[in-house]
């Protein structure tokens, strides 16, 4: 196939790679690769970094049980599920915890200290390594290594350093551990299967289970938690090396297998449950999937403004080639040539930009692992493929799909055009091939977001908000037709003229309106959703977050206690009295976990609750239901997590056995509450000053003056109390969102930037309209700086008018998202349509600057010459 004259042939391929050389220098193709240049680097940025984390996570996440999998029991593991494991030739180890009393020798004071004591089989752990180290006299903590698999040697024990604090012991001494004495030879700095949960609250002890029966304390009413954790080949990092039949590396099929085959067996046995990598632990999960489904939605968002910018530009592109291709046909240029010339031609620019935006995505993400190096913690694997499929995809699409059909209009120009300039206008697309493009682009990016709700509030939102920016433009557009009618002769020239130009041609003035709108909806959405997400962030974790909770503190400690921490120079703290319950009935019905079908319901009603009771509801925890009554006789206030998972609503009426004391109550109010916050929380609240009948201990909750050294004296004083020092972990989360806030506002930029070429590529579309009207004007004596002040006018209006209904339109798309899709409180101001028409004015007059610079001072002649 061949471009033809009558002197020459060239290839299609080669006129191709011509007229793109030639074409790079105009503005339109610029722009338009620019525009799929950032929509595929904000893709693949996120893509990359998303493709990785997950491959890490299940690469890594194993270390957080120990295991591939975890058998849990109130009661030794069942024979018959470790057989199983053994069946498939994976590695079995076996570990118990319980709550007991640990004492310092009677020469070294005496003291006793409940622990979480835990007894480890040989090989644990199978995943990941305990990191052990030393601890100064100053109590300060030096990591040493890392622990070999099975626990401490026999006769020895590792144990947390608040226990060697609370007991005023050292590594080294001795500890009574029931009938056994033990000497510590370590103390634990990390734990990869800790946990969490009520017995977690107290310093680990750990032992080997050999040495386990010799101090007596497993009893047949003990309270223990039997865990049996299983893997495949040890990996690079594993304490356990010990070698196992031949499998696959990762030994995934195997694992399944007896857990599918395991779950047959813990369905029938109550109290046994099994864990996998999907159930692990929680820990920064739901900061680390805001953070994601943000950094989508701003992916999506650019490109969903890549579309916009490149089906402007493109019909800008063609506009200005109508009289090359005239030409063309006049030289007997083929119409399937002069097509297949332009489709290979925006396939390659397609292709390039695509390659080029995949190269930036790259680096991009390079500084998103480096910006979420804490949160990320590990070494990455490398990206699979699908990133680089789905940014050559979204590139090629947005300029075949929405760049080429404008661009193939000129195959259809007439040869007469070389002669009257007003044949062969570009015509608006058919509704068939926008829906064709449309369908496939919407396909791409619902694959970006990779959550129905949020693709379907964003994408669902952003059409309808483009239909009623087109409703209320033509009405605009109307109503100022009127208007300049009814002030004919008395309006400023200037008024006159720009109304004339907005009313003259209402369906190109809608276009821009709605580009204007669509590039600064964008970039409102993602001001409102960023600045309340990233305030919703900080207020969990506010800088005088409380960072050490005291438990079991008695009630004649009280006045005590906190006179301490008043002398320490703490004024505020949350105080709270907490007993330990059970549910045992609803609506006077036993319960039974059998009877909840969903396994966190199960879990739920097969432990103890942490109660309180307050005359008021705290501060963060606000009711959402119900009403909170002081003093009411026979309430309770439930949080409505638990509400929603144990099927309980207003009026039903609650029993609990608290330590053989029983409490029955009726539901009259539910409260939210944000677990994620650092503060005392509980599921189920009395609206009472007291209930003398509870047996009660109290829970407190402070922030340490820096330099103050409490945690020593407070359990020196107090020694039945459990200091819980979170400072450590506060720190982390702190800086962890730090960081997440960073990689958010960093990958910001790509949706202002595409916003920006938006608006400008909506204004660049009539500027030989505008070029050749003003020329007009200035041949009947109209001054430049009439027309600059027109264009002033001008673009001030249009942008005010998108500014104020993208805003509008902003914050009824937020309220979807930040309700539905990202779950936090939405608080964006009602005057905000009032600030989006200022920024939209600044911001249109501002692109506007720039895309129609050099217009009106362009030369009358050459202007009126070529538009002839």
């Amino acid at each position: 196939m061949s471009v033809m004259s009558s002197s020459m042939t060239v290839p299609a391929w080669r006129w191709a790679l011509l007229q793109t050389r030639r074409d790079l220098r105009a503005s339109s193709m610029r722009f338009l690769m620019l525009a799929v240049v950032l929509a595929v680097a904000a893709l693949t940025a996120v893509g990359f970094f998303a493709d990785r984390i997950e491959r890490g996570l299940s690469r890594d996440a194993a270390q957080l049980l120990g295991a591939d999998a975890v058998v849990v029991a109130d009661q030794p593991v069942p024979e018959e599920v470790i057989q199983k494991a053994r069946d498939q030739g994976l590695r079995v180890a076996q570990t118990s915890v319980f709550a007991s009393m640990a004492r310092a020798p009677d020469e070294l004071g005496g003291d006793t200290r409940l622990v979480a004591l835990k007894s480890v089989s040989p090989n644990y752990p199978l995943r990941g390594q305990l990191t052990l180290g030393t601890m100064g006299a100053d109590g300060v903590v030096k990591p040493a290594g890392k622990a070999p698999a099975g626990g401490p040697p026999a006769g020895q024990a590792w144990t947390e350093p608040g226990l060697l604090l609370a007991l005023n012991l050292k590594v080294g001494d001795e500890l009574w551990l029931g009938d056994a004495r033990f000497r510590i030879q370590a103390v634990i700095v990390s734990e990869p299967d800790r946990g969490g949960g009520f017995v977690a609250f107290s310093p680990r002890v750990m032992i080997r289970a050999a040495d386990l029966p010799r101090t007596q304390l497993v009893q047949p009413a003990s309270r223990i938690t039997y865990r049996a954790l299983v893997a495949g080949p040890a990996r690079a990092g594993d304490a356990d090396r010990t070698p196992i039949a031949a499998m696959p590396a990762d030994g995934k099929q195997q694992v399944q297998a007896f857990v599918d085959a395991a779950r047959k067996v813990v369905d029938k046995v109550r109290g046994v449950k099994i864990e996998t990598l999907d159930t692990g632990r929680p820990e920064m999960r739901a900061t680390l999937d805001r953070a994601g489904l943000f950094l989508r939605l701003v992916a999506l968002l650019a490109a969903l403004l890549s579309a916009v910018a490149v089906a402007l530009v493109s019909r800008d592109f063609a506009q200005r080639r109508l009289d090359d291709c005239a030409l063309l046909r006049v030289l007997g240029v083929p119409q399937r040539v002069m097509a297949w010339s332009y489709a290979i031609q925006f396939a390659l620019v397609g292709l390039m930009a695509s390659l080029v935006g995949l190269l930036l995505g790259w680096l991009f993400h390079l500084v998103f692992v480096a910006l979420l190096s804490d949160l990320v913690g590990v070494s990455l694997p490398a990206a699979g493929w699908q990133p680089v499929a789905l940014g050559v995809g979204v590139g090629v699409l947005l300029t075949l799909g929405f760049g080429l059909p404008p661009v193939l209009q000129l195959t259809q120009v007439p040869p007469l055009r070389v002669l009257r300039r007003d044949l062969g206008q570009l015509r608006p697309m058919s509704a068939a091939v926008w829906g064709l493009g449309g369908a496939a682009l919407l396909a791409l990016l619902m694959l970006v977001a990779r959550d129905a709700k949020m693709g379907g509030i964003a994408l669902g939102g952003f059409a309808g908000a483009v239909l009623v920016f087109a409703a209320l433009g033509f009405l605009a557009v109307a109503l100022l037709r009127v208007l300049a009618d009814r002030l004919a002769g008395q309006a400023p020239t200037w008024w006159t003229l720009g109304t004339r130009q907005l009313t003259a041609q209402p369906v190109q003035t809608v276009v821009q309106v709605c580009a204007l709108s669509v590039g600064l909806l964008a970039l409102m959405l993602l001001i409102l959703i960023r600045t309340d997400l990233v305030a919703s962030w900080r207020n969990a974790t506010p800088p005088d977050a409380p960072d050490r909770f005291v438990i079991n503190i008695q009630p004649d400690q009280v006045e005590a206690f906190q006179a301490t921490l008043r002398d320490a120079g703490i004024k505020q703290f949350d105080w709270y009295p907490m007993v330990r319950a059970r549910l045992i009935g609803i609506n006077g019905k036993p319960v039974r976990a059998e009877d909840y079908p969903e396994d966190r319901a199960q879990r739920l009603v097969d432990r103890e609750f942490n109660l309180s009771y307050a005359q008021q509801t705290p501060a963060h925890n606000p009711v959402v239901a119900g009403r909170y009554v002081r003093n009411e006789d026979d309430a309770f206030s439930v949080e409505q997590g638990i509400a929603k998972t144990l099927g309980l609503k207003l009026g039903d009426r609650l029993r609990f056995d608290m330590a053989g004391t029983v409490q029955e109550g009726r539901i009259t109010s539910l409260r939210k509450v944000d677990w994620s916050s650092m503060r005392v929380n509980f599921f189920v609240m009395a609206p009472k000053a007291d209930m003398p009948q509870w047996p009660v201990t109290y829970i407190t909750a402070f922030k340490l003056p820096s330099q103050a050294r409490l945690d020593r004296l407070l359990v020196q004083n107090y020694p039945n109390v459990t200091v819980i020092d979170v400072s450590a972990t506060l720190a982390q989360i702190q800086n962890v969102l730090g960081q997440v806030i960073t990689a958010v506002e960093f990958l910001f930029l790509f949706t202002l930037v595409t916003g920006l070429i938006v608006l400008m590529a909506g204004l660049m579309t009539s500027r030989e309209r505008r070029a050749r009207e003003w020329a007009v004007l200035r041949s009947m004596g109209a001054t430049r700086q009439l027309l600059s002040t027109v264009q002033r006018v001008e673009l001030l209006g249009l942008g005010a008018l998108a500014g104020a209904m993208s805003a509008s339109a902003a914050l009824a798309i937020g309220w979807g998202l930040a309700t539905k899709v990202f779950e936090f409180e939405w608080n964006a101001p009602l005057w905000w349509p009032l600030l989006g028409a200022l920024i939209g004015a600044l911001l249109a007059w501002m692109a506007g600057w720039w895309s129609l610079r050099g217009v009106v001072s362009r030369p009358v002649a050459l202007t009126l010459r070529q538009a002839e």
